[in-house]
């Protein structure tokens, strides 16, 4: 039987190591590497649709695409933590909802502040941005 040179176990060795290296340059992911990122973002998705205060059908709804045992065990871990830290879920500040399209409804400062714009005078209407003449203060004509 004969025996290899040690260089050349070491070169194939070093080559064959390298092949997820050159594969990744590539764009080409194994099946094991696509899979594990897939279940990394459906649980990012997930953890994040729980601390947003989403309903889990919600968030399959919202991410068709993504994994949902994935989505589903981001959502539980996220619920868990939340619990135990006691914290509240982070509404979201968007100005319309992504599902149904009505308008999402205003922060309670905001609801506040405006109840109370009744009671105030209108604001001054600002002046108009032409420039003025600088000895008689009056617009030039254009």
């Amino acid at each position: 039987m004969p025996r290899l040179p040690l260089a050349a176990v070491v070169l194939a060795t070093v080559l064959l190591a390298g092949c997820d290296m050159i594969g990744g340059a590539l764009g080409i992911e194994s099946p094991e590497k696509v899979a594990a990122m897939r279940e990394a973002d459906g649980k990012a998705i997930g953890g994040a649709c729980r601390s947003a205060g989403r309903a889990i059908e919600d968030c399959f709804t919202l991410n068709k695409r993504a994994d949902k045992a994935a989505m589903f065990a981001g959502w539980r871990d996220m619920n868990d933590y939340m619990r135990e830290n006691k914290l509240d879920p982070v509404l979201p500040q968007l100005g319309t909802r992504v599902v149904t399209g009505e308008p999402a409804a205003a922060p309670a400062e905001t609801q506040d502040a405006a109840a109370g714009t009744a009671d105030k005078p209108a604001a001054k209407p600002v002046e108009s941005a032409k420039p003025h003449h600088a000895e008689s203060g009056k617009p030039h004509a254009s």
